[in-house]
């Protein structure tokens, strides 16, 4: 049967791709991160204010927007000598799902259909979200950008996916909270592509930029049961 505006037929779907963080996991811990306690430390290991620490540190995310730089933990270690790692496993107890994501992981398991996690997080802070959440054990494969050399906004990260995760684009479903990597999607013929509008669940849902949007994953799973011989 043909889905709502937000919900996809699935009659016509085999892969399932998410995005991570902002689409499976709350935004809040990583806004905190880079916005309060990245700062706060930049500040004490220079022995200036947290206001100097952000205006010293504003041209560095500026020149690395887009770029792969922008998630990589190795990267942001040299540039503001500090161990962004350690930091990270030090404010792990704030990392969380968002609500109904879980369910939404298990009824597409459920339902017999190829579940893959693609993020842009580096490998090793997927290794901490990892082990405090148990984030791989819901996926029959788990990709980081880092393994490919390009985030997911640059057109070359999908047909480097596409050789080692093999997916039938018109056949595959992709929710991320980032437009510009949905427009990268879009172009490799991705077919179903959802903006998640709430990537931080206590702030307002943002504008889904002309894709369809959805507050939830949980939102999709209308019409999604087991395939016949699934």
């Amino acid at each position: 049967m043909q889905g709502s505006a937000h919900s996809p037929d699935w009659s016509v779907i085999d892969t399932v791709l998410l995005d991570m963080d902002g689409t499976l996991l709350d935004l809040a811990y990583d806004k905190r991160f880079w916005e309060e306690h990245l700062p706060r430390s930049y500040a004490a290991s220079r022995g200036v204010s947290v206001e100097e620490a952000r205006r010293l540190m504003r041209p560095i995310f500026e020149s690395t927007a887009g770029t792969l730089d922008w998630y990589c933990i190795n990267y942001w270690s040299r540039a503001l000598a500090l161990d962004i790692a350690a930091l990270k496993r030090s404010t792990r107890h704030e990392i969380d799902w968002l609500p109904d994501a879980r369910e939404f992981l298990d009824r597409v398991r459920a339902s017999g259909r190829r579940l893959a996690l693609v993020t842009n997080a580096h490998p090793e802070i997927l290794a901490i979200k990892d082990a405090h959440l148990g984030v791989r054990r819901h996926f029959d494969a788990v990709h980081s950008s880092h393994d490919f050399g390009v985030p997911k906004e640059d057109a070359q990260f999908w047909g480097r996916l596409a050789a080692r995760e093999p997916f039938d684009p018109a056949r595959t479903l992709f929710a991320d909270d980032n437009a510009a990597v949905l427009g990268a999607a879009r172009d490799h013929g991705i077919r179903w592509l959802y903006a998640v509008r709430r990537p931080v669940h206590r702030a307002p849902a943002r504008a889904a930029n002309g894709f369809t949007g959805v507050e939830s994953v949980l939102e999709l799973a209308q019409g999604l049961s087991p395939r016949a011989g699934g």
